[in-house]
């Protein structure tokens, strides 16, 4: 079997080396930083107080990455149900929104607009099942088409065709939509809106009226299945104990340089300090520029190839505000998350204040307290608070340590007045805005996904060139969130990354 070095210990990363280890493969897997976990790694950030990675919802996470894996098996708890989304508007409207399907429970807590949010959740069930296939499988390959089977072809067209003339329709109609106008089709609440929409723009440059946020919203929500207990880092964890059980070698604090070519095929790494890795295979799952751009001279791809590469869009919009607090905090009703804003216009507003370079407000937000579903992150009956905010890469004056101090301050503000008497209980707080993303996750632009989740960047990912896993140097593949099908805590590029890597050296 063939040697390999995964470039990144994040979910991807992990999962692909995890694979390719049960199925005999030796793999190593190299990571800059001093922890594996990427994003969902946590850290601390004052003492005793640890956040559980950056991103807050796994509801994501792929359901044949944890039955491959035996992540259960690993320590990965699910839990129940999808949870409850927490809707706190400025007015002071307090809207739960259940997670799951019981219709009693909808009609109790959504009162007038029960019928319409039933709905809108029997059209995402009709259309579930195709777009769960796109999450579950690779992308057509776009370049070598004729590597794909028409067999194939056709069960996914065929899927297509069993939605009926109408949900055919549908699924025509609504991908280039903004996510304001179809919300707008089903409910009334300004509020209850703005909750629902927040997954369409998350992350993203795109504010709810941006074209094409209706198809980020649905593939969020064909996504979406219980969640996990412990947050991002619980993954992490149960990914690291999968891994070395099958046998992977994982180093960290090991930093690739360059990219290795014999013959113009990629023979191995390079890491800081000089020291050589050798492979016959290299995985890589950081972002899709540091691998053309950065680790791969650039006689080794063609101009075009890495020109499409360099105008790849990836413009971070959030910053995450940690707080840590010095008594328990937790959501009611037991939510995951609590998301502030009135009116899908406030989320609208808050983007634009990412275009024009300004200060974030904080007046938007998500927060999630993940201590509530993990006490180890927090000393006893005390909390951690996450907040995402937005924010630009680059704003007024520059992101300096006054600019971090007074987006915490405000975020404070806000989550005090909807959580009551929460900002005399703050013992610290810390701030990641997009650049510090950048440099503590390797993210270009402070993107979380590796890439935008445009319309665009979502059907052909990252490029014409790599849109399958595989690269035009030979020998090298990417696994990372930069690919298909998209960032986000799901280890499906990672798994599916494996399975192309392994039809192709089987």
């Amino acid at each position: 079997m063939s040697s390999v070095v995964v470039i990144g210990a994040g979910l991807n990363g992990l999962t692909c080396a995890a694979l390719l280890a049960k199925k005999g493969h030796k793999v190593i897997v190299v990571e800059r930083r001093d922890a594996a976990g990427g994003i969902a790694a946590p850290f601390e950030f004052h003492p005793g107080y640890r956040s559980a990675g950056v991103l807050h919802d796994t509801t994501g996470l792929r359901p044949r990455a944890i039955a491959q894996l035996a992540l259960e098996q690993h320590g990965l708890k699910l839990c129940a149900r999808r949870p409850d989304v927490l809707s706190l508007s400025p007015g002071g409207a307090r809207i739960s929104i259940p997670g799951g399907d019981d219709e009693a429970r909808i009609r109790a807590a959504l009162a007038g607009d029960a019928d319409g949010y039933l709905r809108y959740r029997a059209a995402l069930a009709r259309m579930r099942g195709v777009l769960s296939d796109f999450l579950d499988t690779p992308p057509v390959d776009v370049i070598h088409v004729e590597t794909v089977s028409r067999w194939e072809l056709l069960k996914r067209a065929m899927k297509v065709r069993r939605l009926g003339r109408r949900d055919m329709l549908e699924l025509l109609r609504l991908p280039p939509m903004c996510v304001a106008d179809w919300l707008g089709e089903f409910m009334s609440s300004a509020p209850l809106k703005a909750a629902l929409a927040w997954p369409a723009v998350a992350g993203d440059f795109l504010g709810p009226w941006s074209p094409g946020t209706t198809a980020t919203l649905l593939l969020a929500e064909a996504a979406a299945g219980p969640g996990v207990e412990g947050g991002g880092a619980a993954i992490a964890a149960a990914l690291d104990r999968a891994a070395r059980a099958a046998g992977v070698e994982i180093r960290t604090g090991a930093e690739v340089t360059r990219l290795l070519l014999e013959k113009g095929a990629a023979s191995g790494v390079e890491l800081a300090g000089g020291e050589v890795v050798k492979a016959d295979l290299i995985a890589a799952a950081c972002h899709p520029r540091t691998v053309f751009l950065d680790l791969l001279p650039p006689t080794a791809t063609a101009f075009r190839l890495r020109e499409r590469i360099g105008n790849l869009r990836s413009r971070g919009t959030i910053a995450q505000v940690l707080l840590a607090v010095s008594k328990k905090v937790e959501l009611e009703g037991g939510a995951a998350v609590a998301r502030v804003a009135g009116h899908v216009d406030d989320i609208e507003r808050a983007f634009d204040g990412v275009k024009h370079r300004r200060v974030p407000d904080a007046a938007v937000l998500e927060v999630a307290i993940p201590s509530a579903s993990d006490p180890s992150l927090a000393p006893a009956g005390h909390s951690v608070l996450s907040a995402h905010v937005f924010a630009g890469y680059e704003i007024e004056g520059g992101w300096s340590d006054g600019a971090r101090e007074r987006l915490a301050r405000r975020a404070m503000d806000v989550l005090d007045r909807h959580l009551g008497g929460l900002k005399g209980a703050v013992v610290a707080s810390a701030v990641l805005a997009p650049p510090d993303l950048e440099a503590r996750h390797g993210l270009p632009g402070g993107n979380l996904h590796h890439g935008e989740h445009g319309l665009d960047q979502l059907l052909v990912r990252p490029i014409p060139e790599c849109v399958g896993y595989r690269t035009p140097v030979p020998g090298l593949f990417l696994c990372g969130a930069g690919n298909h099908p998209g960032g986000g805590l799901t280890c499906a590029p990672g798994l599916l990354a494996a399975e192309a890597i392994l039809s192709k050296s089987s």
